[in-house]
């Protein structure tokens, strides 16, 4: 798409004083609010925050206010710090930006898309000039935000089919339905699902989606006792997969939608005695050196974790130095199969399996 003017500040932006007069108070009493709140009356403060967030202020130093002056600094806000793969996005989008002259500010907001918003705000008012996000879906106060102060950003780990907003990312619903495909052509009818928890996770809900759509076009169902949520760890994985194990009907096949989930699971089934493929095949996505270094080796999805740090510190530098620039990318993915998978137990062996690869999608 051609290349929108340079981004630039918004003309008028919302003032002290325009708080201060809905909130009923003076500016002295805002300045306060904003510098010592431990100074001013519980009630009198809470009135001043309402006003601010009504009104979408955000304070900004005496400097920052040269509507020319730029920081060079990207915030890259993260869900947690906690997922590597998240940090070899971040280094990616780091080494790139420096190349151009900009630093990256890091933040997370531990899957709760209202403290996203807050931390963007706090990052706007030191000056940040652009944005990093993960994934396709937030607060919409959040889009009003930016767009208020001018903001440019981008959206990674995930795609808008509507293209909305500039993306970058790969088809997280893709994904999971391919993998499920590779597994129902094994010979699987029995499945179960890891997945993290879906509060402020659209990456892990679109994985699900994908896989329940596929084993619906099989004819087969994910029932919902063969579904587990816990928060990407080893042993919060490995209790999921061992409710899993406990089951009457326990799965042929598990997908965990990421592979520390994935890994977390074949603990649970080496500390159980039960075997990995011969009597469960289970799956990932990322393709980690975590699972790839597993006995078997994880079957997993390559996703574009380093492509999409430097496509989207690409992205930020045209934007901001006003050239044109692709607003959305689709990158591609792979299946990489390994050990872990195989026909279920008594089952025929199922047809050759195919080197399945996402289509590279027109950006």
């Amino acid at each position: 798409m051609d290349a929108p003017p340079p981004a630039t500040r918004t003309r008028t932006r919302t003032a002290a004083r325009d708080v201060a007069l809905l909130a009923g108070v003076s500016t002295a009493t805002v300045s306060r609010a904003l510098n010592n709140p431990e100074h001013v009356d519980p009630a009198t403060l809470e009135r001043v925050r309402d006003a601010m967030a009504k009104l979408r202020y955000v304070p900004h130093g005496v400097a920052r206010s040269l509507r020319s002056q730029r920081s060079r600094m990207v915030g890259a806000i993260v869900p947690s710090f906690d997922y590597a793969l998240y940090a070899r996005t971040t280094s990616a989008l780091q080494q790139t930006l420096s190349q151009h002259g900009y630093a990256v500010v890091l933040a997370e907001h531990h899957y709760d898309l209202a403290q996203e918003l807050q931390v963007a705000r706090h990052l706007i008012e030191h000056g940040v000039d652009a944005f990093v996000f993960v994934g396709v879906e937030h607060d919409p106060r959040l889009f009003a935000l930016l767009e208020d102060y001018g903001r440019p950003f981008v959206l990674t780990w995930g795609v808008d089919p509507e293209r909305r907003r500039p993306c970058i990312g790969f088809d997280n619903r893709a994904a999971g339905h391919q993998m499920a495909r590779h597994l129902i052509a094994l010979g699987h009818r029995r499945f179960g699902m890891i997945s993290a928890p879906l509060d402020g996770n659209d990456r892990g809900r679109e994985r699900g989606a994908g896989i329940r759509a596929a084993l619906a076009e099989a004819g087969l169902a994910l029932h919902e006792s063969h579904v587990q949520y816990a928060p990407i760890a080893l042993a919060s994985a490995q209790e999921a997969m061992e409710r899993l194990l406990a089951l009457p009907q326990r799965p042929t096949a598990v997908l965990a939608t990421n592979d520390v989930l994935a890994v977390g699971a074949m603990m649970a089934c080496r500390a159980a005695g039960v075997r990995i493929p011969q009597d469960v095949s289970i799956t990932g996505v990322d393709n980690t050196d975590l699972g790839a270094t597993q006995t078997p080796g994880l079957t997993s999805v390559r996703t574009p974790i380093v492509e999409i740090g430097r496509a989207a510190a690409e992205q930020l530098v045209a934007r901001l130095d006003g050239r044109e620039y692709v607003a959305n990318q689709t990158l591609p993915f792979d299946l990489v199969f390994r050990g872990s998978t195989a026909p279920p137990p008594q089952a025929p062996a199922a047809p050759a399996r195919s080197t399945a690869r996402a289509p590279r999608a027109k950006a």
